[in-house]
């Protein structure tokens, strides 16, 4: 490049890359929306929230157990077959978890883990010093709630009570026989081979309605984690026919077993692990999926996001290819820039000859340009033969008196004037001249 260049071949060509990478970037976050960056505050119980009431820390724990771990923010994370793990609010539909659990009755296992902790973000009203020891997505624990009223509603047989444990309950055991009549200890809980003590001295507890299988149990017997019967498909298995068989579901009532509040117990922690390792252990299961869209946080489709998905990523990179090519080529010149060296309509019988080759080249004429050359050929050699006129036998009768060696002269203009090919038509033209040229020498 000239010294007079704007900027170098170095600096142009990071110009272009960064503009291109910028313009990915660009793409990208318009695609991804809102489900760019994650989402781990808002107050809200979920596998992205690093607050208590959140289950981030049991992401990392199933990843370091071996599964492979996925935060689905779309519906077609509903439709993994291994296992998925739900985390709904206290105002979901039980329309929506019945549909869910429905359509994986024969596609994989479902853990299903009840919200209990009413948490808020911190105050602004605290004092800076107070607000700086809150790390992002913290939270206040205010109190617990029941899951209100979605887990009766569900069909059968996954329909049960969701209710809240405290040190003041006294149960009614003719009304309420699923309830003891004076915990001494509802903190404490045992199951999956182990026990120990919960975090909080309120215990979300669950009344299944059917026959479930308690996995985990509280003080007096309440039921903090139970799984559902499997469903027997409508259609028998038939000799010869394989039917798939119903996948197991799991509903934890009380998720201080698995929250981040509670994976600060290793006995806890382990049992969340051991209800995971339940569910994969039939199916042998590698992947576990943790649910966002329940929580709000499912990402839109559209052609941006699908274009960085497969099977249309593989289209998306062959066009980055393509365009990365195209760019190259055009960043590589294709020789050394032409400058101007006279005026656009030059003079003269160069520029003439110039036009005209061009103008047959252009055209792809190149037979037209054997009979003229041999003609003019033939001017040259009786001009230098001393004869008056062009005459080609006269030619080739003093070619023989001066050269009688030489191939005569009206068969190589005759190969001239035949030839086709471009090659063909170069190698004739040289043939005369060569001969031309030994009559000059020899004159």
């Amino acid at each position: 490049m000239s010294g007079n260049a704007a900027f170098s071949r170095r600096g142009a060509l990071a110009l272009v890359v960064g503009g291109f990478a910028l313009f990915l970037a660009a793409l990208y976050l318009i695609g991804a929306g809102e489900g760019f960056g994650g989402e781990r505050g808002q107050g809200q119980a979920h596998a992205a929230s690093n607050g208590l009431n959140g289950y981030a820390g049991l992401v990392r724990l199933v990843e370091a157990a071996g599964y492979d771990v996925e935060r689905s923010r779309n519906q077609e994370g509903m439709n993994t077959a291994g296992l998925l793990v739900l985390t709904p609010g206290t105002n979901i539909e039980a329309e929506d978890i019945a549909k869910i659990l429905n359509d994986r009755t024969f596609r994989g296992p479902t853990l299903v883990i009840l919200p209990k902790l009413f948490v808020l973000p911190p105050s602004q009203e605290l004092p800076p010093e107070a607000r700086e020891k809150f790390k992002r997505g913290w939270v206040r624990l205010l109190g617990v709630y029941e899951a209100f009223t979605w887990p009766a509603e569900l069909p059968a047989p996954y329909t049960f009570n969701h209710k809240i444990l405290t040190k003041n309950t006294v149960g009614d055991p003719g009304q309420n026989p699923g309830q003891p009549d004076k915990p001494a200890a509802p903190a404490r809980w045992s199951g999956m081979g182990r026990s120990g003590s919960l975090p909080t001295e309120e215990v979300g507890y669950a009344e299944p309605s059917g026959a479930h299988t308690k996995l985990i149990t509280g003080a007096g017997g309440v039921v903090l984690a139970f799984a559902v019967p499997r469903i027997e498909p409508a259609v028998r298995r038939t000799e010869g026919e394989e039917l798939p068989s119903a996948q197991p579901v799991i509903f934890l009532a009380e998720p201080d077993l698995a929250n981040n509040y509670g994976l600060a117990d290793a006995t806890r922690a382990a049992a969340a692990v051991a209800l995971v390792e339940r569910l994969a252990a039939d199916n042998d299961i590698d992947e576990v999926t943790f649910d966002l869209t329940l929580n709000g946080f499912g990402a839109s489709e559209n052609l941006l996001t699908l274009a960085f998905r497969p099977p249309f990523v593989a289209a998306t990179l062959s066009l980055l290819v393509a365009l990365l090519i195209v760019g190259w080529r055009a960043f590589r010149r294709f020789g050394p820039a032409a400058a101007p060296v006279g005026p656009d309509i030059a003079f003269g019988k160069r520029q003439l000859i110039a036009n005209g080759a061009g103008l047959i080249v252009r055209a792809r004429r190149f037979a037209l340009l054997g009979a003229p050359y041999a003609a003019l050929s033939a001017r040259r050699a009786a001009d230098r033969l001393g004869l008056a006129r062009a005459d080609r036998d006269a030619i080739d009768a003093a070619l023989a008196r001066r050269l009688p060696h030489e191939e005569p002269f009206t068969r190589r203009a005759a190969r001239l004037e035949a030839a086709q090919k471009p090659a063909d038509i170069l190698a004739a033209a040289q043939s005369l001249d060569d001969l031309n040229t030994k009559l000059s020498q020899g004159q």
